[in-house]
């Protein structure tokens, strides 16, 4: 337990649908937590816009909201460390007002200059910024805004990423952190810098562009108009921060190469640590929070979206907390295999590793012996070999080892989950204590705060572990033949998925 005196550190999350502010003590036990939801604008199909003075209005509820809950004086706050969302761009004037709202990481408006930017120089891009344009990099949102909207750039004197424009309300500083100048595709990763030769490809001001430094160092201290608004102590350390993936997976205490995470969340996330840069367009990479280490994170489109599906659409007779849980009940007393019944939970279509948003979902193998208990058993088992699927094709792209993977996101609270993904992978599924981005936001402002001396310190005695799932052998065998015939489902039903894709 974290004595009364002694420090803490504030973590805060801008997630997708709302901002999470998390206290952490010394030992990494949680001492409260506090969100507030931000609604998401869909001007057009596929666009998705934030304002971002809606984050700062979140902000400033959780977090006196967390210092009350957990009744923790300000003045115990040693520093605070932010995460948010990579590729998100907040474009400032020369006045300090926001030009126009935050474009998200899944708007889909620049597809067109996507193309046209890989066409051109697909190949600089990729050796420099060592990932490939798609509309989701704010190098392509930047180009979009560029040919829609040139009165908006013109009046750009400052690009921030999402948790630098938030903590520049705490503290008033411009700096960002080299994970998300490489998550705006615009940067060098010789220099962990701006690249020129990139911002040349749109005609980009570098001097719009903030200085780069590392996640743990001090950017600022909350200023005195924040401190009342927040209800933290002015003169606060905040340090750098990073994106929300960067901050989870080291939060996750998976820092050594081999070791990765898997998030069961509104889409399905893996990701790898590696040694090195490993460069597979499509497939991210991004640096580690550890000096020297880096990691892959490649995804599917649809994971705790198909889970909520097949809740709505078979237990849709259940009160909505309680439909979760008879799910998992009724999975748990199912074979494994589902009896012959396989799901191929493409509903969104599919990011990795095919990349083909034509696919649809389906259900295969019905007989009049299946009942709603098998159709929660295939959802897991689906989802499972959906991830299974990411997880070997980075294995055949850069020759990788898995030794264990941390699961995070909602979905790990499931033993039947947690288990039919040890079963289906073959590896060790563990699951920690604190596994957000909150937490992993909180390590890293420890670290700048000297409450550590170094990343590995923080992690070495903040993370624990609290369940732990080892794959059965023969089980294990049985997914790998239902596996097979998973990706031969697929592969012939390409064609036929397309076809009803187009008519539709």
């Amino acid at each position: 337990m974290t004595a009364p005196d002694k420090p803490v550190v504030l973590g805060i999350d801008l997630g997708a649908g709302s901002l999470k502010a998390s206290l952490v003590g010394e030992d990494g036990e949680t001492l409260g937590e506090a969100a507030h939801p931000i609604a998401t604008a869909t001007p057009q199909p596929g666009w998705s816009e934030q304002d971002p003075v809606d984050w700062w209005r979140a902000l400033c509820a959780a977090v006196p909201a967390v210092l009350e809950k957990a009744a923790v004086a300000p003045e115990r706050v040693a520093a605070v460390g932010l995460s948010g969302g990579a590729h998100i761009a907040v474009l400032e004037d020369a006045a300090g007002a926001v030009v126009r709202p935050a474009i998200l990481w899944n708007d889909q408006r620049s597809a067109a200059e996507a193309e046209e930017l890989h066409a051109r120089a697909g190949d600089l891009i990729v050796e420099k910024g060592l990932n490939r344009a798609n509309p989701t990099w704010t190098l392509c949102q930047l180009a979009w805004l560029q040919k829609h909207e040139p009165e908006a750039v013109a009046r750009t004197a400052r690009l921030y990423i999402s948790k630098d424009w938030l903590r520049s309300r705490l503290t008033g500083d411009w700096t960002t952190d080299y994970s998300d100048a490489l998550g705006a595709l615009m940067s060098d990763g010789t220099t962990r810098s701006w690249s020129p030769e990139i911002c040349a490809l749109i005609d980009w001001d570098t001097a719009t562009l903030p200085p780069v430094r590392e996640p743990s160092d001090i950017a600022g201290t909350v200023q005195a108009a924040a401190a009342r608004a927040t209800g933290l102590k002015e003169g606060t350390p905040v340090v750098v921060g990073s994106n929300d993936t960067t901050v989870e997976l080291y939060g996750a205490g998976a820092l050594d190469a081999g070791q990765g995470a898997i998030k069961l969340a509104t889409a399905g996330v893996v990701f790898l640590t590696a040694g090195r840069p490993e460069v597979h367009p499509p497939v991210s990479c991004y640096p580690h929070i550890m000096p020297g280490r880096w990691y892959m994170a490649s995804g599917i489109n649809a994971c705790a979206t198909a889970h909520r599906w097949v809740r709505d659409t078979f237990f849709s007779d259940l009160p909505p907390e309680t439909a979760f849980a008879e799910m998992d009940r009724l999975a748990s007393g199912v074979t494994p295999g589902s009896d012959g019944l396989l799901f191929h939970p493409y509903l969104l279509g599919e990011r990795a590793p095919h990349w083909d948003p034509k696919l649809r979902g389906a259900f295969l193998g019905l007989t009049l012996g299946h009942s709603r208990a098998h159709f929660a058993r295939a959802c897991y088992e689906g989802i499972a070999f959906a991830l299974n699927d990411v997880l070997l094709a980075a294995k055949d792209l850069s020759g990788a080892t898995f030794a264990d993977m941390r699961l995070l996101g909602g979905g790990a609270r499931s033993a039947t989950w947690r288990q039919i993904i040890a079963d289906v992978t073959g590896l060790t599924v563990k699951v920690p204590v604190n596994g957000d981005a909150s937490f992993g936001a909180a390590l890293v402002a420890a670290v700048g705060a000297g409450l550590f001396a170094s990343p590995e310190e923080a992690v070495a005695r903040c993370v624990r572990i609290r369940e732990e799932n080892a794959p059965d052998p023969q089980r294990h065998e049985t997914y790998q033949r239902l596996f097979s015939l998973y990706d031969q489902a697929r592969q012939g039903l390409t064609e036929v998925n397309h076809r009803l894709h187009d008519l539709a």
